[in-house]
């Protein structure tokens, strides 16, 4: 156990360092808890052992030291709406007062970097780092620089203001953005920027980084503001020009403290800046005072830590996925690992550039991040010096399904499967075919088609159409009533939509808004396929590039067989003319959908928005309408809809919208 014991201080003093000195973590935050958590329990095991309490790390030499008028202490964290209710319960006896019976301050916690700024006669004096809690680092000249923190405050008091400095995740975007382009270093993470932005010998270079800052606490160092409860400072900051979270809520009893939480993990992702937590605080700040600290954390407050969006993991191997276009998408087989509430076993590497890029190799430790209902990624490899490592990992020539070769055309930065009759391109286009967004046959998923494709029932999307009750009474699976109801699914979608169908078909560049376009144009696929290039270009929403993509298509030798096998079927493939009897309360109006809607997919938004005689593009301009912003919204977006004054409606609304046409809730500058 000793040597255990040591690995972990040494460990967890080195990533210390990494993290608040050098800004450069090697590892995730959650990997890092796991360490302290597993330090202090070895210490608590070891009689008269010396429990490790320091916050932060040593500060650096860079800067001059400064000694904070009151140390910054941490926070002890919880990890589920359960331990914080025992904290509540636990630490609220010792003054004999229930949990319910309690006032609490909830607050996002910000993932950015400490700081604590000193006020004297009303003037900015001094800004220091946490530092190791005791002592930080002189970063006044930088902190001017900041444009919302004031320069001055409207009383005599000596204070010390703290909070966090941090970058929006749309403004991390916009300097990444910039960075590259000038061949510079890219930041991991909005922390990471900040953090490297503030801490700069030249003030100029923090000047022109997009900081801010985002006040929490009052320390009141003459007694004289007489400032009574959490909730009443964060008053007072804002009276004062700070900015200050707008999702901080004062409850009653820690049932509202736990929901108060449960509504800021929720909604992490729609918030402007990152956050990973959420901080609980006894409102009542004397009676957090009579509540006390350890040497490292007060007792009236904790840190309700969410799951972690990055964790790290071994790399065990890199294969390569054919997806229905024949694009040859490689993902790491990983280490099970629990990444935001759920376990991943496998993360998109995206294409051959992105792996090269990343130089993550099979065998290496890797960190995995997954944010809410993204797909998860392997952000990089954790290397350390002197480590061994297999070769770098290189991409296949041929197709791992049906080995025909591989290629990548000049100036293309996908690999494709260009054989018509790969298996996996066949499994893949089939089940497309059938899903919601297409013709939404009920009972076709992806395990069945995988069936009728073994069987050899179906080689072609329009097999599909001449499948019979009697052709699936032999499958494992199927009963008389299954059979009859996929095959009444299947007759039903003869008569969907043209423009079902053309995303059904998977023609390179179509979705949804192009499909309805070139449809409702065209009436028929035998109109479209007969019509000229310049005819399809000259199609509202349709651009030379899908034109020439939906031209190519109509003329391929398998697409006519395939018309000619659908025709014969008895598949209307002809989009209903308007009958204008229903409600067109979008007409004429550009609607940009962006993030996930509860309740939607995005093609059924998109749908929806086209049905009520709106358009759904995919990027913001001065003709947008509005921007309905759902879960998890591209940061871009909605940053350029406030450069163009473009209302941001909140997914919720989005149902109201539609039926009325009309813009009943904004989302406010600080949402």
């Amino acid at each position: 156990m000793t040597d255990r014991l040591e690995y972990l201080r040494s460990e967890v003093a080195r990533h210390a360092r990494a993290y608040f000195e050098h800004d450069t973590p090697e590892i995730p935050d959650a990997d890092y808890d796991a360490l302290v958590r597993e330090l202090r329990a070895l210490e608590a095991d070891v009689p008269g052992g010396k429990l490790s309490e320091t916050v932060g790390a040593p500060p650096s030499t860079t800067f001059d030291p400064v000694v904070h008028a009151e140390p910054l202490l941490s926070l002890d964290n919880v990890f589920d709406a359960a331990e914080l209710a025992t904290w509540a319960e636990r630490t609220l006896r010792v003054v004999e007062l229930s949990p319910d019976e309690c006032e609490f301050s909830v607050e996002p916690k910000i993932d950015g970097l400490a700081l604590s700024i000193l006020y004297e006669e009303g003037r900015l004096r001094r800004a220091a780092t946490r530092g190791d809690g005791r002592v930080g680092e002189d970063v006044t000249d930088n902190v001017r620089t900041i444009a919302s923190i004031p320069t001055a405050v409207p009383t005599r008091s000596r204070l010390e203001i703290r909070g966090e400095v941090f970058m929006e995740k749309a403004a991390f975007e916009a300097l990444n953005e910039a960075q590259r382009a000038r061949d510079l270093k890219v930041f991991a993470n909005p922390r990471n920027a900040a953090a490297g932005s503030l801490r700069q010998k030249d003030p100029s270079v923090s000047a022109s980084r997009p900081l801010d800052f985002l006040a929490y606490h009052v320390v009141d160092l003459d007694e004289t503001e007489h400032v009574v409860s959490q909730s009443a400072a964060l008053e007072l900051l804002r009276e004062w020009g700070f900015r200050v979270a707008a999702e901080a809520r004062r409850v009653r009893g820690v049932s509202a403290a736990v929901e108060a939480s449960d509504w800021l993990l929720a909604h992490r992702h729609d918030l402007l800046y990152e956050i990973d937590g959420a901080v609980i605080k006894v409102d009542d700040l004397a009676l957090r005072s009579r509540l006390g600290s350890t040497s490292r954390a007060p007792r009236g407050a904790i840190a309700r830590k969410f799951p972690p969006e990055e964790r790290m993991t071994r790399l065990l191997a890199i294969e390569v996925s054919i997806g229905r276009t024949g694009r040859a998408t490689p993902y790491a087989v990983l280490e099970p690992v629990v990444v935001a509430g759920s376990t991943v076993a496998m993360a998109t590497l995206h294409n051959e550039d992105q792996v090269r890029a990343k130089d993550v190799r099979p065998g290496d430790q890797v960190i995995v991040r997954k944010a809410g209902d993204v797909i998860p990624e392997v952000v990089g490899p954790v290397l350390r010096s002197g480590a061994p490592r297999s070769d770098p990992w290189e991409f296949p020539s041929t197709c791992p399904e049906c080995s025909s070769p591989l290629e990548r055309s000049e100036g293309e930065s996908d690999t494709y499967c260009r054989n018509p009759r790969c298996p996996a391109q066949l499994l893949e286009g089939i089940v497309h075919f059938a899903s919601r967004s297409a013709l939404d046959i009920e009972g076709l998923g992806e395990v069945r088609v995988a069936q009728l494709l073994e069987v050899g029932l179906v080689k072609d999307v329009a097999d599909l159409f001449v499948l019979r009750e009697s052709d699936l009474a032999s499958l494992d699976g199927f009963a008389e009533l299954s059979a009859r109801n996929l095959i009444e699914a299947i007759a039903g979608a003869k008569s969907a939509p043209l423009s079902r169908f053309l995303v059904g078909l998977g023609i390179r560049h179509v979705g949804p808004v192009a499909a309805r376009a070139l449809a409702t144009r065209f009436g028929t696929y035998e109109a479209l396929r007969n019509a000229a290039l310049d005819e399809l270009e000259a199609t509202d929403g349709v651009g030379p590039i899908i034109a020439q993509s939906v031209y190519e298509y109509c003329r391929d030798p398998e697409a006519e067989v395939r018309y000619d096998a659908l025709r014969r079927a008895g598949v209307a493939l002809a989009e209903p003319r308007e009958t204008g009897s229903g409600p067109r309360t979008l007409e004429g109006r550009a609607v940009v959908v962006t993030g996930s809607l509860e309740g939607w997919s995005r093609d059924e938004a998109e749908a929806a928005i086209i049905e009520r005689g709106g358009t759904s593009p995919g990027s913001v301009s001065k003709k947008t309408f509005c921007v309905v912003v759902g879960d998890a919204p591209g940061a871009s977006k909605v940053t350029r809809a406030r450069a163009l004054q473009i209302p941001l409606v909140p997914g919720r609304a989005f149902r109201e919208l539609l039926e009325s046409g009309v813009v009943t809730e904004v989302l406010g500058e600080d949402s």
